[in-house]
């Protein structure tokens, strides 16, 4: 007897279920993605563009003061130190989350009053890590379990695991990303930088798992870029270039941009001379092979922990009267960037935090720190020419976690504004020369330079003029939202979610649930009312953000799912 395919009893089962309690969705597909539904919510960043805006307007700016806390869902709790940090993803009324132990759920949110846990999947990990969600594909729920490298397809009904993968070529390397489902392949990239990792972007089979291609941050020796590399430490082969946010994707290009991480080690350049390529840069890669396209490296040489790894939006616009496809990125390093997505021509760049201490600018034509030297194995930029010196501390704004990070900026269709959230304030930065050695690469220490507030800062991409900002009182480490609604959204560190006018950032709604946000905002429908929801819980990061305002060093830790509608 033929047996049938696991795609087929599964649709079979749905069919039976149809008459009593459907709770069967129709698969994803390719489409389904490249045309993003209203009421759902299918990916990481909602669409291929990573624009996190919402076409729902059933909550706005005229009635989202009525919004209301309907219910939340416990998760995790096994641990003190769990927090959640993916976007909830939404498809017909079923939501699919990890939490930091790469657990996967499968819950229930069509009645509106209640979530119901119809599933969990535990990969089995021994420790947990930072994880930031899933993926849809076909009937498969796509996750990693970070600590262990691993990625891992569940079927979407009955919450069995299909095929389970394991990528580690490093001991300490993982996989925290969500992974970014194109046609028939998933993509995903490694993490770990700072640990000593040489970090990659990889393809995988989406029916099988199996490898189709991987391409390193870092360039190997003969490959173009490896020369700038110039020590004598073999510092490529640990040199970082984390994959840590789900990078963004252009079909027309077959362009997947990913924003990669700092070199390593982190504080001591001196330890690998050179532009240190393509660490802290914008990639675009060909995603049917992994080729890079073009790129762009943000701050060479970088020994601030500078990552860019954040959000690559898409954008069509019309740039000096001409219509032009675009990619922003608002950097960690305090600047907001525009270039042309099909061939990475520099366009603008803009500074969007209040203080910038390291540079005294970006250089209009190249796009470049206008204090970058190329005839200089070691960049000091505006910070004197001991900036590399062992145990000499020094204040460098903004911080070493940004400005922006991994919480993601949001760009409104409506107003043509890209939102974004911002940490205000600085670190301390300390070279420790004894610091790049197996489990302690950080090649020196950040420390507590005074209070860290945030903003809301709204740029137009088509001119890099900055229209907008809104000072708030906590860190953010959530990112936000957009929606037709004329709402903008975001949360902070102590545990407050609101809501802003696209428009003028006036204020219009906010709730505080008593614990932080990790996590961004994230919007859907179900038979036409719709629903914002949003996971809590801080990792140790956000958590050390927190403890400079003296009044959060208290605040409880819970992991959940809260969600507000009218």
């Amino acid at each position: 007897m033929k047996m049938k395919s696991a795609g087929t009893l599964t649709a079979l089962a749905c069919t039976l279920l149809a008459d009593t309690a459907p709770a069967c969705a129709a698969d994803v597909t390719f489409e389904r993605l490249r045309n993003p539904e209203p009421q759902n919510w299918l990916m990481n960043h909602h669409d291929f563009g990573a624009q996190r805006y919402s076409a729902l307007d059933a909550i706005n700016k005229s009635n989202v003061k009525n919004m209301r806390l309907l219910f939340a869902i416990a998760l995790g709790g096994t641990s003190g130190n769990e927090a959640l940090e993916g976007t909830p993803l939404v498809d017909d009324g079923f939501m699919y989350i990890s939490d930091h132990w790469g657990v996967v759920y499968k819950i229930d949110v069509r009645s509106g009053k209640r979530g119901e846990i119809v599933w969990k999947m535990d990969p089995g990990q021994e420790k947990l890590d930072r994880n930031r969600g899933v993926a849809l594909w076909g009937n498969l729920v796509i996750s990693v379990a970070s600590i262990d490298s691993r990625v891992i397809a569940t079927d979407k009904e009955t919450g069995k695991i299909v095929w389970d993968k394991n990528l580690r070529d490093h001991p300490d390397m993982f996989i925290t990303a969500a992974p970014l489902v194109l046609k028939d392949s998933i993509i995903v990239g490694a993490s770990g930088g700072d640990r000593g990792v040489r970090n990659w972007i990889a393809a995988l089979d989406a029916k099988t798992g199996n490898l189709l291609w991987k391409t390193y941050a870092i360039p190997g020796p003969g490959e173009p870029g490896h020369e700038t590399w110039k020590d004598k430490n073999n510092a490529w082969e640990t040199g970082g270039g984390a994959f840590y946010v789900t990078g963004s994707y252009d079909p027309t290009y077959n362009l997947t941009y990913w924003g990669s991480g700092n070199p390593v080690p982190g504080y001591d350049a001196q330890y690998r001379p050179g532009d240190n390529l393509y660490t802290s840069s914008a990639i675009a890669f060909d995603a049917a092979t992994g080729k890079i396209s073009w790129w762009h490296q943000y701050t060479p040489n970088d020994n601030r922990d500078y990552d860019e790894t954040g959000t690559h939006i898409l954008i069509d616009a019309k740039v000096n009267g001409e219509d032009r496809k675009i990619v922003s990125h608002a950097g960690r390093n305090g600047f907001n960037y525009t270039f042309d997505r099909g061939n990475g021509q520099f366009i603008k760049a803009t500074q969007y935090v209040k203080e910038v201490t390291w540079t005294k600018g970006i250089d209009p034509k190249s796009g470049k720190p206008v204090d970058y030297d190329p005839g200089k194995d070691y960049q000091v930029y505006a910070e004197g020419n001991d900036v590399n010196a062992d145990k000499r501390a020094r204040r460098v704004c903004p911080d070493t976690a940004g400005g922006n990070n991994y919480w993601p900026a949001t760009y409104s269709q409506k107003t043509k504004l890209i939102y974004i959230p911002g940490n205000e304030g600085c670190a301390t930065v300390t070279p420790d020369y004894r610091s790049h050695v197996k489990g302690n690469f950080a090649g020196g220490t950040t420390t507590d330079a005074g209070r860290i507030s945030s903003s809301i800062v709204a740029v137009d991409p088509a001119t890099s003029e900055v229209r907008m900002r809104r000072d708030l009182p906590y860190p953010n480490f959530a990112g936000a939202l957009s929606t037709a609604g004329g709402i903008v959204m975001t949360a902070l560190l102590d545990g407050t979610i609101m809501a802003f006018d696209d428009q003028t950032l006036e204020e219009l709604w906010k709730f505080n649930v008593g614990t932080g946000f990790n996590a961004p905002p994230m919007t859907y429908a179900v038979d036409g009312k719709q629903y914002i929801a949003i996971a809590s819980g801080l990792f140790r990061n956000a958590k050390n953000k927190a403890a400079r305002s003296p009044e959060l060093r208290n605040l409880a830790n819970s992991t959940m799912i809260f969600v507000f509608g009218m």
